[in-house]
C-alpha cells in the first residue's frame, strides 16, 4: 500500500488499542496489541508519518534508529543483586533500565501524556549480538528486563533485504506476533505531499512528467545507483537556498542527492530549462492580466514540452500564493481563538487598579498574557510529547509577536472595563482579517487571470487537463477553491477527463524528450 494508506492504518490501529471500557480499561488486551511493522523502501515518509500520527492522535512519541544502539544501551547495562532462596543468598545479574524505555518514561513525565508510539526504526538491521534483543522487544515488549510502559503502542519500521545488505529475516514465531505494513513508493501519494510541504516547482513538474525516476534503486556494474523521495525533497530545499543565495545549480550539485546519474543528468537539463522559460516568459505579467500577443505567438509555435513548462511555473507562482492565503487563515483563526477566550474571561477581571495607578499592571493585560502562557505551555507539552518543534513554532510564532503587541496596546490605553478592552482588540484584529481578505482577493485575481491566459493561448486543449490536474492534487489549492469560488475550474473540472489526458500528456512528453536527448533514461 501507499505511504498514505500505511498513515491511516496505523492511525486507526492506535485508536482500536488506546479504546477503553466503562472501567478505563483497554478493550483489546495488551497481549493481543501485537506491534505494527512497518516495511518499506527508504526515503518514502515512514518516520514522517509517525509524527503526524502522534499529532493528529495527541499522544507522545519516543523515536529510535536502533543501528545506533548497543547491547548495553538497548537492555540496560548489568549489575549484582543480593536476592535471598530457600534461605540462602545467591548473587543475580539484574539490569539497569534500558535508555530506550527510560526515554519513553522521560517522555511522559516533559509533557504528562501517558500514552504514545514508541518507534523503532531499521529494527531489521541490527547487529548479530542485539538481534535477540529485538526479536524479544516483537514478541514480548521488553527491553531486558524492563516492559514497555501500557499505553504506549510499539511501531517499527525496516527496509526490505533489496536495499539493505545488513537485513535479517524474522522467523515465522516473530511474524506470527506483529501487524506487516508493506509499503510502496508512490508518486501520485507523494505529489500532494509536496504540494503542502512546499517542495519546488520544478521537481513536482520534473517527476510529474517522468513519474519512473521518482524512485529507484538498482545494483548496476558501476555499483548501487539509487533516487528517493527524501532524496528530491533534500534536493528541493537546496535549490531553494541556491537561488536565495543567486548561486547555479548544477548537474554536480544535483548529483549529491540523486545519486543515479542519468536521472541527475536529465533533471540539470531541465532545470536549466526551467530557469530559462522563466525568464523568457514573463508569469507575474500573466497573472496580473497582462499578455502580450508576442507570448502568444511564440508559443502556438513552441514544443510541447515548453508549452508544459509554462504552465508550470504559473502553477508554482499560484502554489506560493495558495499557502499565502492558507498560512494567513490559520494565522487568523489563531487570533480569533485566543481573543475568543479573552472576551469570555474578561468580564471576570477584577478593575479597581485599572485606568488609575501606571505603576500595577492593567488586568486586562495580564489576562491575555496569561491566556498566552497556557498556549506556549501547551505547545510545549507538544513539542515534548515528540511533535514537530519546527512545525508547531513555525505556526505560532507570528501569532505570538502579534499577540504581544495587543498586550502592550492593553498596557498603554488601560482599558476601563471589558467592553473597552476587547474593543480595542476587535479594532487590531479586524486589520488582521482585512489582510486575509485582501491575499484572498489578490490569489483570485490572479487564478483569473491565468485562466485568461490559458484560454488564450491553449484553449481546451492538453496544457489545460495538466493545469486542472494540478490544481486538483494541490491541498492549498483545493482549500482554497472550496472557499473561494471559481466557476472556470469547476467548468473545466467537469468537462475534461484527466485520468486519460494526463497520461497520455506524459507520454507526449516522454517521447519528446527521448527524441530530444537521443536516448531513453534506462
Amino acid at each position: 500500500m501507499n505511504i498514505k494508506r500505511a498513515k491511516q492504518e496505523i492511525k486507526d490501529t492506535i485508536e482500536a488499542y488506546l479504546e477503553k471500557d466503562e472501567f478505563g480499561q483497554y478493550r483489546i488486551p495488551e497481549i493481543r496489541q501485537r506491534p505494527v511493522l512497518l516495511m518499506g523502501p527508504p526515503g518514502v515518509g515512514k518516520t514522517q508519518i509517525m509524527e503526524q500520527v502522534a499529532s493528529e492522535c495527541d499522544i507522545g512519541l519516543v523515536a529510535y534508529t536502533i543501528t545506533h544502539h548497543t547491547r548495553q544501551s538497548a537492555i540496560g547495562l548489568p549489575f549484582i543483586e543480593k536476592k535471598k532462596y530457600g534461605g540462602r543468598d545467591m548473587s543475580v545479574t539484574e539490569y539497569t533500565m534500558s535508555e530506550i524505555i527510560a526515554s519513553v518514561y522521560d517522555r511522559m513525565e516533559e509533557s504528562g501524556k501517558k500514552e504514545g508510539i514508541l518507534f523503532i526504526d531499521e529494527i531489521n538491521c541490527v547487529s548479530e549480538t542485539l538481534a535477540p534483543t529485538m526479536l524479544q522487544f516483537l514478541q514480548c515488549k521488553t527491553f531486558g528486563n524492563q516492559k514497555v510502559p501500557k499505553g504506549w503502542i510499539i511501531v517499527a519500521a525496516g527496509n526490505p533485504p533489496e536495499y539493505n545488505k545488513s537485513v535479517r529475516d524474522f522467523d515465522v514465531v516473530t511474524l506470527d506476533r506483529v501487524k506487516v505494513i508493506d509499503v510502496e513508493a508512490d508518486f501520485p501519494v507523494w505529489e500532494e505531499y509536496a504540494y503542502a510541504a512546499k517542495v519546488h516547482g520544478a521537481v513536482i513538474s520534473y517527476l510529474d512528467i517522468h513519474r519512473d525516476n521518482f524512485y529507484r534503486c538498482e545494483t548496476t556494474v558501476d555499483g548501487r545507483q539509487f533516487v528517493t523521495a527524501r532524496g528530491w525533497e533534500d534536493l528541493s530545499e537546496m535549490i531553494y537556498s541556491y537561488e536565495r543565495l543567486g548561486k547555479k545549480m548544477d548537474e554536480d550539485v544535483i548529483c549529491q542527492y540523486i545519486q543515479y546519474p542519468v536521472i541527475a543528468k536529465d533533471f540539470a537539463n531541465y532545470l536549466e530549462l526551467y530557469y530559462r522559460y522563466k525568464q523568457d516568459y514573463q508569469v507575474d505579467e500573466i497573472l496580473s492580466g497582462i499578455i502580450r500577443p508576442g507570448t502568444l505567438s511564440k508559443l502556438r509555435y513552441a514544443a510541447f514540452d515548453e508549452r508544459i513548462e509554462i504552465v508550470s511555473l504559473l502553477l508554482s507562482r499560484l502554489s506560493a500564493d495558495f499557502s499565502r492565503v492558507w498560512e494567513t487563515d490559520r494565522y487568523v483563526g489563531h487570533l480569533f481563538t485566543i481573543l475568543k477566550e479573552f472576551r469570555q474571561e474578561a468580564g471576570k477581571v477584577s478593575i479597581k487598579t485599572s485606568g488609575t495607578d501606571p505603576s500595577e499592571p492593567d488586568p486586562y493585560a495580564s489576562l491575555l498574557s496569561g491566556i498566552l502562557d497556557d498556549l506556549h505551555a501547551g505547545i510545549e507539552s507538544r513539542i515534548s510529547a515528540g511533535q514537530s518543534e519546527k512545525d508547531l513554532t513555525a505556526e505560532y510564532r507570528t501569532v505570538f509577536r502579534t499577540c504581544h503587541r495587543y498586550v502592550q496596546l492593553l498596557t498603554e490605553k488601560r482599558p476601563e472595563d471589558a467592553d473597552t478592552a476587547f474593543e480595542f482588540l476587535k479594532t487590531e484584529f479586524a486589520s488582521e482579517r482585512k489582510t486575509l481578505d485582501s491575499a484572498a482577493a489578490e490569489t483570485s485575481g490572479r487564478l483569473e487571470y491565468a485562466f485568461d491566459f490559458m484560454e488564450a493561448a491553449f484553449g481546451e486543449s492538453q496544457e489545460m487537463v495538466y493545469f486542472i490536474t494540478e490544481l486538483s492534487v494541490s491541498r492549498y489549492a483545493m482549500d482554497f477553491l472550496r472557499e473561494h469560488e471559481c466557476a472556470r475550474y469547476y467548468r473545466y473540472n467537469k468537462a475534461l477527463l484527466f485520468d486519460d489526458a494526463q497520461a497520455g500528456i506524459r507520454q507526449q512528453l516522454k517521447d519528446l524528450r527521448s527524441e530530444m536527448r537521443g536516448e531513453e533514461i534506462r
